[in-house]
């Protein structure tokens, strides 16, 4: 029994080596991927599209939800280290929480539905939370935030949104023509890279 115990002790911090490697290893990647922007038309320059949250879904797929939040928050705190901070910190828990609103639960829905299928209901359902939660978070947190950090009112924000969408001529109409579409579209494009690319590397994270 001993022995069998002392087995099973190996594997397991094995497993949890693997992990923790694996986490790091990820998160890394999204910091990478951090650098490299792109504007959007329809929306105020200071937002820009990244694909950071591919490596973290990555890691829901791999390793689970929990993992994947751990990604998720060593991306967010290194960045935080190496660039760090307009909004005293604020502007990156809000980072953090709407990047496990799209990554989290897509990997809870998979690790119950370990199939195809399973996989695009979690990221259809991660994209329409992360939508909803971007809304609320940019309208009552981020935006103030910002604000407050440049010194300019919402107003002269909502002029930003005005200045590249007509559409846009109050806070409302800032979050329908500019969040909605926004995170709409960056969880649309991180699911589909992770649709197409998870089969394929998922290999690496197995090996042993």
């Amino acid at each position: 029994m001993s022995t069998q115990t002392n087995v099973a002790a190996r594997k397991e911090s094995k497993t949890d080596i693997r992990t923790i490697v694996q986490i790091g290893m990820l998160s890394a990647i999204a910091i990478v991927l951090m650098l490299f922007e792109i504007p959007l038309p329809f929306a105020p320059s200071f937002y820009e599209i990244d694909f950071s949250e591919v490596p973290v879904m990555v890691g829901c797929f791999v390793m689970g939800p929990l993992a994947g939040a751990a990604i998720e928050f060593v991306k967010i705190l290194l960045n935080f280290v190496i660039n760090g901070t307009a909004t005293a910190g604020v502007g990156e828990a809000a980072n953090f929480v709407i990047g496990c609103a799209l990554c989290v639960p897509a990997g809870i829905i998979y690790k119950r539905n370990h199939t195809r299928k399973g996989a695009l209901i979690g990221m259809l359902t991660g994209t329409v939370i992360m939508t909803v939660a971007g809304c609320f978070i940019n309208a009552f947190i981020l935006l103030p935030a910002y604000g407050a950090a440049f010194g300019m009112p919402i107003d002269a924000l909502v002029g930003m949104g005005t200045a590249v969408n007509s559409h846009i001529t109050s806070l409302t109409t800032f979050v329908i023509f500019a969040v909605v579409p926004f995170n709409l579209l960056k969880g649309a494009l991180v699911s589909l890279i992770v649709f197409i690319i998870y089969k394929k590397i998922r290999p690496i994270f197995k090996m042993r």
